[in-house]
C-alpha cells in the first residue's frame, strides 16, 4: 500500500480553506450579534442568541455538506468503496505466488553438485539480510500488510531444514528492522554485524551444528530514487566506527566492507557455502570466483508474500530450478556504456522554467543522454565481444538468459521454413539427466551488419518458450515462429523507417545470449524497406521517423570500426547548458497558453443534447461506430472537464449518458486500494516473473489479479510496468521486467490477457522512456536517437498493445527532448494510436503539477485523464469554451468511456449507478438534521412567545403596582 503523504493532505486541506473561512465569518458574525445584544433583556435577547446559535450550527452543517459534496466528494467516494477478496481467491493467489518463484528463482552456480541439500539436514544461515530479506519494492509496488508473509528462514524451515537459531537470534538482536528506502526519504544503510562481533562460541557452535552455510545478501530498491552510484552522497550509517562500509565513489551494487568481512569469515570456517542474492537489481557477483568454498549461488529477486517457500523447495530439491536471468550480470558496473550518463544532470540555463516538486521546493529542467543507443544490456556485451572491444568472460559474469538446473537437457533444432512472412521451426528438448525439470528454448538472430551502416547488435532475442515438466529421458517438441519483419532494423538516418537488409540472418537456439547450441541461416535476397507503401504487417500506419528532434546534439555509441567512438560517446556530459535552439521549443506551465494552439477551423461540437442514449448501449460496438457521436453529443462541458480532471484511482461519472464512476487501483505486484485499505497478496516482483520465461505463468498472474480486482469492485489496474532496465541502478527495476523489450513485452501482454478475462483493464506504464527515478518529475529531458527509442524502449509497449490488446496506458513524467511525454502528440497519437492501432485512453502518472502538467495541453495531445482525486491548479481545463478545447475534451471522454464500457464495470449488473452509500447516508443525516432543526426552531419560537408573554405580564403587573401606589 502507498503511504499517506502529508503534502497531499495539505493540498486537500487547502481546498477546504475557503469553506472554513466562510464558516469562520459566520462564527464572527454570531459572536458580534451576541455582544451587541448583551444589553437586551428577556425574550428579545433569548430570541437573538438562540437564533444565532441555530445559525452557527446551520452554517457548520452547510459547510460540511459543501466540503463533502464538493472538493472531498471524490475522495470520500473512494474511501467508502466496498469489495473484499474471498479467502478462496486469496489462497489460490498465494499458491500461484509460490509457483512463480519456483520457476523464477535462478540457479547461478552449482559446483560439485552441492545443491540440492538433504531436506532434513542442518543449515547455518549467515547474513543480517536473512532475517530481513527483500519481498518486493517500495512505492506503488509495495505489498499489503494484511497478509502473512513467509520469510526466508520460514521458507527453509518449511522445506524441512533445521536452522541454527543462534545465528538468527544474533542478527535480530543486532537490528530488528530494515532501514526504510521510501518514496520520500531513503536510508540506504545495509545493517551487518562487524566481523569481531561474531563470538568464538557462536562460530564454533555453527561449525558443530552443520558443515554447510548459506550466505544471504539483499539489495532493495523502490519508487522515487535510484540505487546510489556513490554511497557517500546518500544517507548511510556505517556498521563500524573504525572503517567505512563504502569508500567515496563506491556504488551500492557491490559488497560493503562489512559484508565482505562476513563472507571471508564464513568461507574461512566452512567448505560448503551457498550464496543467495536476494534483490532485483543485477549486482556485481565476480567475488563468487574468489572463494572456492562458495560452490552454489542463487539469484532470488523479490519473492512477494509466499515466494520464499520456493527457495526452500529449490534448496531441498523438491523443485528443480528452471529460471533464467532477465538481465546481464556484469563484473564491473562502472564499465558499462550508460554508467556515466545515468543519474542527475541539471541544466544551468533554465532558471526561467522553474517548476515545483511535490513537496513544494523549486526544481529546474534536467536531462539524461541515451548515448548507448541500441547497445543496452546483452546487446552491447555480445556485440562488443564480437567486435573485439571487450573480452567477454572478463566483462560478463552471467549472461542474459542464463540459468542452471539439477538435470541436463539437449535441444535439437528442426528444419527452418518460411510461409506468409513467418519463420517457423521445431525444437526438440530432451531431459538427459536424472531429475525431472523444465527447460527454456531461447531463439536469437544475428543480422548482417555493414561497417558504418545501420546499427545492429549481433544477438537479439527473437522468440522463446518453456517446456512442461520433463521426466528423465522424456522429450518435448516446442514450436517456434516469428515474423521475418521482426528482424528489421530501424534506419532513422537513411530510409526513416524499418529495413530488413539483404544477407544471411543467423537464427540460433542458445543456452543464453552467449552460448549457441545450434544455428541456421535465413537468407534475405534483397533489401525490404517498410514504408508508407509497404508497412509492416502489424502496423496500422507505416512506422516512419517521428522523433528526429529527440536526438539533440548527443554523440551516440556506434558499432562502426569496432566501436571506435566508445570512449567519446560514453563519456559524461560535456555541458550542462541546453542549446538555445532547443530552449526555444521547451514548454511548461510558464509559457504554455492553450489559446496559442486553437485551430480556427475547428467546429464547435454539440453538448447537452437529449438523445436518450446510455453508455451501456455502446458495449461491444466498434470504436468508430456512428452511434458514439450521438452519445457524445449528450455530454456537458462540465461532465467532460470532470472526467478529464478527476481521474486518480477512478473514472468519473457522467449523468447525461448514465456513465457510472469506476475504481482503479495500484499495482504492479498486487492490486491495492489505497483508500479503503483492501488489497491483495503481493506477488513476486516483475523481475522474478520475467525470470520464469513462462508466458503462461505471466497470464495466470494477470488472471489472478483480475479475479481479485473483480471481487474488490475494481475495473482498472495500474500495471503492468514495462520500462527498460537501462541501468542496474534503476530504482524501479524490481517492477519492470527486463533489459530486453521482447521478453518484457511478452510478459506484459500475457498479464494483460489474463486480467482481461475478468474484464479488468491494465494500464501499461510508464509510457515512455521513464527508465530512471532520478529527476523523473523534474522536467527530465530524455535525449535519444530514434532507432534506440523504437527498438529498445518502445518495443515492450508495442508488443503489449499489439499482442496484449491493452486498453489503457499511463504516460510518463519525463520529457522526450523538450516535449513532455504526457503531452506528446507524436507519442500518444501518432505512434500509439495511429501506428500501433491502440484504442483506449491514456492517463497521466501522478498529477502533482510539478510546473509542467496541465490538462489543457495534455488532452490536446492525446492524454485523456489526470491521475489525481481532487482539484489542483491545473487538472481542470482553463479553456472550456473554444471549439478546439471542446473537441479535445470530447475525444478524451470517448476514449475513457470506450475502455470503461467494455470492462467489467458494465458486465452484468455492475453498472448499477445511482447514489453511493455515503451519499445516501449523508442525505439521511441531513433529513434528520433538518427535522431536528425544525423541531428546535418550533421549540425556540414557543419558548420565545412564553418569555414574551411572561415579560408582558410582569410589565403589566409592575405598571399596576405603580398605579396603586399613586
Amino acid at each position: 500500500m502507498l503511504q499517506i503523504n502529508i503534502d497531499d493532505v495539505m493540498k486537500i486541506v487547502n481546498l477546504c480553506v475557503p469553506y472554513l473561512i466562510g464558516l469562520g465569518i459566520a462564527a464572527i458574525a454570531v459572536i458580534t450579534v451576541f455582544i451587541a445584544c448583551r444589553k437586551k433583556k428577556g425574550a428579545v435577547k433569548y430570541l437573538i442568541r438562540s437564533q444565532g446559535i441555530m445559525a452557527l450550527v446551520l452554517a457548520l452543517v452547510i459547510t460540511v455538506n459543501l466540503i463533502c459534496w464538493g472538493p472531498m466528494a471524490s475522495l470520500i467516494s473512494l474511501a467508502t468503496g466496498s469489495g473484499t477478496i474471498s479467502e478462496e481467491t486469496s489462497d489460490k493467489a498465494t499458491k500461484l505466488c509460490t509457483e512463480i518463484a519456483e520457476e523464477g528463482i535462478v540457479l547461478l552456480k552449482n559446483d560439485s553438485d552441492l545443491l540440492p541439500l538433504k531436506t532434513d539436514s542442518n543449515l547455518n544461515v549467515f547474513g543480517w539480510a536473512s532475517t530481513n530479506p527483500c519481498y518486493g519494492g517500495t512505492g506503488s509496488g509495495s505489498l499489503s500488510d494484511a497478509y502473512e508473509t513467509v520469510s526466508l528462514l520460514q521458507g527453509l524451515e518449511h522445506a524441512g531444514f533445521k536452522l541454527n537459531t543462534a545465528l538468527s537470534d544474533f542478527y535480530k538482536t543486532y537490528r530488528a528492522d530494515r532501514p526504510s528506502v521510501g518514496m520520500w526519504e531513503q536510508d540506504w544503510t545495509l545493517p551487518e554485524p562487524v566481523k569481531t562481533s561474531y563470538s568464538q562460541e557462536l562460530l564454533s557452535g555453527a561449525k558443530t551444528f552443520s558443515d554447510t552455510a548459506m550466505i544471504v545478501i539483499t539489495r532493495v530498491g523502490g519508487e522515487g530514487a535510484d540505487l546510489p552510484d556513490d554511497v557517500s552522497k546518500v544517507t548511510y550509517t556505517d556498521n563500524s566506527k573504525d572503517y567505512k562500509d563504502f569508500e567515496d565513489g563506491d556504488h551500492y551494487l557491490k559488497l560493503s566492507k562489512t559484508e565482505k568481512d562476513m563472507v571471508d569469515q564464513v568461507c574461512s570456517n566452512f567448505d560448503n557455502v551457498i550464496f543467495v542474492y536476494n534483490g532485483a537489481n543485477a549486482m556485481e557477483l565476480g567475488f563468487l570466483e574468489d572463494y572456492k568454498q562458495i560452490k552454489s549461488a542463487i539469484w532470488c529477486p523479490g519473492t512477494g508474500q509466499s515466494g520464499f517457500e520456493a527457495l526452500g523447495e529449490i534448496v531441498s530439491g523438491t523443485v528443480n530450478p528452471s529460471g533464467k536471468t532477465s538481465d546481464t550480470f556484469v563484473r564491473d558496473l562502472t564499465d558499462t556504456p550508460q554508467y556515466n550518463n545515468f543519474g542527475s544532470f541539471v541544466y544551468d540555463n533554465m532558471e526561467d522554467f522553474a517548476g515545483k516538486a511535490f513537496k513544494g521546493e523549486a526544481t529546474y529542467p534536467s536531462f539524461i543522454n541515451y548515448v548507448d543507443g541500441i547497445y543496452v544490456g546483452y546487446r552491447f556485451f555480445e556485440t562488443a565481444a564480437e567486435e573485439g572491444l571487450i573480452d567477454y568472460d572478463k566483462s560478463v559474469m552471467y549472461p542474459f538468459g542464463y540459468g542452471l538446473s539439477y538435470t541436463t537437457f539437449t535441444q535439437k533444432m528442426g528444419e527452418m521454413t518460411q510461409s506468409d512472412g513467418k519463420i517457423s521451426f521445431d525444437v526438440t528438448v530432451t531431459n538427459t539427466g536424472n531429475t525431472a525439470g523444465k527447460d527454456v528454448v531461447e531463439v536469437y538472430y544475428n543480422p548482417p551488419y555493414t561497417n558504418g551502416g545501420v546499427e545492429k547488435a549481433s544477438a537479439n532475442l527473437a522468440a522463446y518458450d518453456k517446456t512442461g515438466l520433463l521426466k528423465p529421458g522424456d522429450s518435448e517438441t516446442v514450436s517456434i515462429s516469428f515474423l521475418a519483419e521482426d528482424m528489421a532494423s530501424y534506419d532513422s538516418k537513411g530510409s526513416g523507417g524499418y529495413v530488413l537488409d539483404a544477407g544471411d540472418y543467423g537464427i540460433s537456439i542458445r543456452n543464453d545470449s552467449h552460448r549457441i547450441i545450434e544455428e541456421q541461416n535465413f537468407t534475405v535476397s534483397s533489401q525490404i524497406v517498410y514504408n508508407e507503401s509497404n508497412p509492416r504487417s502489424t502496423d496500422t500506419l507505416a512506422t516512419v521517423n517521428q522523433f528526429e528532434e529527440a536526438k539533440g546534439d548527443i554523440e551516440v555509441l556506434s558499432r562502426a570500426d569496432g566501436f571506435a567512438n566508445y570512449k567519446e560517446a560514453t563519456a559524461p556530459p560535456k555541458t550542462m547548458t541546453m542549446p538555445e535552439k532547443y530552449k526555444e521549443t521547451f514548454l511548461n506551465n510558464k509559457n504554455y497558453n492553450p489559446e496559442d494552439y486553437n485551430n480556427a477551423s475547428d467546429e464547435m461540437p454539440v453538448t447537452g443534447a437529449k438523445n436518450g442514449l446510455a453508455l451501456a448501449s455502446m458495449r461491444g460496438l466498434p470504436y468508430d461506430d456512428p452511434q458514439w457521436e450521438k452519445l457524445l453529443d449528450q455530454l456537458t462541458a462540465t461532465e467532460m472537464d470532470t472526467m478529464v480532471a478527476i481521474g486518480g484511482y477512478q473514472t468519473s461519472a457522467a449523468k447525461s449518458v448514465k456513465k457510472v464512476g469506476t475504481v482503479d487501483c495500484d499495482g504492479p505486484a498486487s492490486i491495492n486500494n489505497n483508500f479503503t485499505g483492501v488489497g491483495s497478496i503481493g506477488f513476486p516482483s516483475a523481475v522474478m516473473i520475467a525470470c520464469t520465461w513462462n508466458d503462461d505463468i505471466a497470464e495466470a498472474f494477470g488472471e489472478s489479479i483480475g479475479t481479485m480486482a473483480d471481487e474488490m469492485g475494481v475495473s482498472g489496474w495500474y500495471a503492468p510496468a514495462m520500462n527498460t532496465h537501462r541501468s542496474a541502478f534503476g530504482g524501479r527495476n524490481f517492477e519492470y521486467y527486463s533489459e530486453d523489450g521482447l521478453l518484457g513485452g511478452k510478459m506484459a501482454a500475457s498479464a494483460l490477457r489474463g486480467a482481461e478475462k475478468l474484464g479488468v483493464y491494465g494500464y501499461i506504464k510508464h509510457f515512455a522512456f521513464n527508465d530512471q527515478e532520478t529527476n523523473r518529475n523534474n522536467m527530465l529531458c530524455t535525449w535519444s536517437e530514434e532507432q534506440a527509442l523504437r527498438e529498445i524502449y518502445l518495443k515492450p509497449f508495442e508488443i503489449a498493445v499489439k499482442e496484449g490488446k491493452a486498453k489503457a496506458v499511463m504516460s510518463s513524467f519525463n520529457y522526450i527532448g523538450t516535449e513532455y511525454a504526457g503531452a506528446s502528440n507524436t507519442l500518444l497519437n501518432t505512434v500509439l494510436r495511429e501506428e500501433w492501432g491502440f484504442q483506449g485512453f491514456v492517463l497521466t502518472d501522478y498529477f502533482g503539477g510539478y510546473g509542467y502538467q496541465n490538462a489543457d495541453q495534455e488532452i490536446r495531445n492525446g492524454n485523456d485523464a489526470m491521475l489525481v482525486a481532487y482539484d489542483t491548479e491545473t487538472n481542470h481545463l482553463k479553456d472550456t469554451t473554444s471549439a478546439t478545447s471542446l473537441k479535445a475534451m470530447r475525444q478524451s471522454a470517448k476514449n475513457i468511456m470506450y475502455t470503461v464500457v467494455n470492462s467489467r464495470a458494465y458486465e452484468g449488473d455492475n453498472a448499477k449507478g445511482g447514489l453511493m452509500s455515503w451519499q445516501i447516508t449523508a442525505i439521511a443525516i441531513n433529513v434528520v438534521l433538518a427535522a431536528g432543526f425544525l423541531f428546535l426552531e418550533m421549540r425556540m419560537i414557543k419558548r420565545y412567545k412564553s418569555k414574551l408573554e411572561l415579560g408582558q405580564t410582569k410589565e403589566t403587573t409592575s405598571t399596576e403596582g405603580k398605579t396603586d401606589e399613586v
